[in-house]
């Protein structure tokens, strides 16, 4: 990974855009899928989330995430210089394991649950499938 110099980092334009629609598009469909459709019953058994999730403080913090996520990316990767999918999965591993932390560790810290190995399994898994997503979308919006 290269840090790249205040002269390199591209202005707020369209590449920045297209890494906050990077972040938004599958991350939103993807949670929504996985907490309140395919894993539902597993999440209601863990007894730590409401019966009536509220969407849209669901939806506001990602809109935060893909702000901030997509205007790091050309701040620590030198655009053109190695290859987007590596470029990406590295960004999806180090975002993925700073969203990992405040959404799976410290949720498990502060809630009670029916099953902690349960809890982490399962938030886990989900924060690996969207970070295997959205970090190479990510470097595939910076890409020139």
């Amino acid at each position: 990974m290269t840090i790249a110099s205040r002269s390199t980092v591209p202005a707020i334009g369209r590449s920045f855009w297209l890494g906050v629609a990077a972040y938004l598009v599958p991350t939103f469909p993807l949670g929504f899928v996985w907490h309140l459709m395919l894993f539902a019953p597993s999440y209601q058994a863990l007894q730590i989330y409401r019966p009536d999730p509220l969407v849209p403080f669901g939806l506001a913090p990602m809109v935060v995430q893909a702000v901030i996520f997509s205007w790091v990316y050309p701040r620590l990767f030198v655009a053109a210089r190695t290859p987007v999918l590596r470029n990406g999965l590295l960004y999806g591993l180090g975002i993925g394991l700073l969203s990992w932390s405040f959404t799976t560790l410290a949720v498990a810290a502060k809630h009670p649950m029916t099953s902690l190995p349960t809890y982490l399994a399962l938030e886990t898994g989900f924060t690996v499938v969207q970070f295997l997503i959205v970090g190479p979308l990510i470097a595939l919006a910076y890409r020139r």
